[in-house]
């Protein structure tokens, strides 16, 4: 049995929304939808037999055709609640034939970063694994002569990101006038990342008798505004309540000064050794600059760690995340375009070495552990020019964050100030100079920052690269797991 703790509306336009139910939903399994049997037997492969609440509530809509809003918490499956059906409704479409007019673009999914797209493709090319169906990704930052190949042999699930499906409509290789099924995924973070010119670009090239639909981890009224525009009468799903963490994710605020944030991470790592814990965690800083300096102190500090940032190509952030999920490193720093798209199964733990600026943000961070049913930690370290940012999340979250004091040993900001040496200092920060035993904290609210060291405030892809290696096929489903 399982509790949906769902808000579900179906009407015209964006409806009203309902009283999240707290009545437990009849237990359903996949085979419930009426999927084929390849597909059914794709999603058993992958060990899974029960849907999430957020799969539970839109695959019966798609499937009757709905164009459809869906919103819920990170890690609750939102890509097998669009995979799954859209497979099944142009499954009729499938074809052994080689030649490529025989496998025209059906289906169109828009994804904002590099990472979410491989993701999606992954969970794509695994469902329909057993079926004729075609699946490819393209997206930036990648030499494009392998996408081309792939297009010109034809696909019938394409997943992209705005950019670069342009580059390749600009040259002729991908068509868009048989879409069936436009779908825009994180669509809040394709508006926030400015796409909107190209997804408006992209949209008038797809035939308007088409089935559309929308998942965002909010409903801004940017997204609605977007809605309306795109979509006709949709069903509007939401899961849980907005804006707020899985409850599987056990959350907790340590306030520690700036200058000491480094050696409590070590601290907290050292604690969940002696617990008996996994080290492996992702931390978050704010900054590109930041982020590879903390990779680089942590690797002093005899952890191995590794940096993922939008100053990385895409080969470098692939390599290092199929080390990290190796466990070749155990400490992922990066910045927020690690916060939406990286599905890793069983993520223990998750540091935010500092407050993200956009309260929204610190939810997809934290999204990160807690997946999918599994329990996990998400651990804020706070400094004290970080409480308006801190009053913001909480706000956001309705809730107040427990404040806990930091493991035995590890520096706290409520201790009094010490007139510690240089040597002392230098020795806290294990091996980084006293003059640069704060190289990665911004602090937002403090009036002597520097301007200049709000580098990275947000992150910015940059579309350079080398071909990566090939993604590991067989992404998280994001059901359960059978016993």
């Amino acid at each position: 049995m399982i509790n949906t703790d769902t808000e579900i509306t179906s009407s015209t336009g964006l409806g009203e929304k309902t009283t999240p139910s707290d009545t437990p939903a009849a237990t359903i399994t996949f085979a419930d939808f009426g999927l084929d049997p390849l597909i059914q037997k794709a999603v058993s492969e992958q060990g899974y037999t029960i849907p999430t609440p957020i799969q539970a509530q839109s695959i019966p809509h798609v499937l009757a055709g709905s164009d459809l809003m869906g919103a819920a918490q990170t890690g609750t499956g939102k890509t097998a609640a669009f995979v799954l059906p859209i497979i099944q409704k142009i499954l009729r479409h499938a074809s052994n034939s080689a030649s490529p007019a025989r496998h025209p673009i059906r289906a169109l999914v828009l994804t904002p970063t590099r990472e979410l797209a491989v993701q999606v493709a992954e969970n794509a090319a695994s469902y329909s694994k057993h079926t004729d169906l075609r699946t490819a990704v393209v997206y930036g930052g990648v030499d494009m002569k392998e996408q081309v190949a792939l297009l010109r042999n034809g696909v019938e699930i394409l997943i992209a990101t705005p950019g670069r499906l342009l580059d390749h409509i600009g040259s002729k290789v991908a068509n868009l006038s048989q879409v069936e099924l436009l779908v825009l995924d994180e669509a809040d973070r394709m508006l926030d990342m400015g796409f909107l010119p190209d997804l408006q670009r992209i949209i008038n090239l797809i035939p308007a008798q088409r089935q559309t639909l929308l998942f965002s981890a909010t409903f801004s009224q940017e997204i609605k505004k977007l809605a309306q525009s795109y979509l006709r009468t949709p069903v509007t799903v939401e899961v849980a309540r907005q804006n707020a963490a899985a409850d599987t994710v056990k959350q907790v605020v340590h306030m520690v000064s700036s200058s000491d944030k480094q050696s409590a991470i070590v601290k907290v790592l050292e604690s969940r050794t002696r617990q008996g814990l996994s080290r492996q965690c992702i931390i978050f800083t704010n900054s590109r600059l930041g982020c590879a300096r903390l990779a680089r102190a942590l690797e002093r500090d005899g952890i191995k760690a590794g940096a993922i940032h939008g100053d990385k190509s895409q080969g470098e952030r692939t390599l290092t995340l199929d080390a990290f999920k190796s466990g070749a490193i155990e400490v992922l720093v990066a910045t927020d375009v690690a916060a939406r798209g990286l599905d890793i199964p069983d993520m223990p733990c998750v540091i935010n070495h500092e407050l993200p600026y956009n309260a929204e943000d610190f939810i997809h961070r934290i999204g990160r552990t807690g997946r999918a049913g599994s329990t996990g930690d998400a651990i804020a370290l706070v400094d004290a020019s970080e409480k308006r940012l801190l009053d913001d999340i909480e706000r956001l979250m309705k809730r107040k964050l427990e404040v806990k004091p930091l493991p035995e040993g590890a520096p706290s900001q409520s201790r009094a100030p010490s007139n510690r040496s240089a040597s002392s200092s230098a020795s806290l920060n294990s091996g980084v100079p006293a003059k640069m035993s704060d190289p990665f904290f911004y602090k937002p609210y403090e009036p002597t920052a520097a301007p200049q060291s709000v580098e990275g405030a947000k992150p910015v892809e940059k579309k350079v690269g080398i071909t990566p290696a090939k993604p590991t096929v067989g992404a998280l489903l994001g059901g359960f797991k059978k016993k």
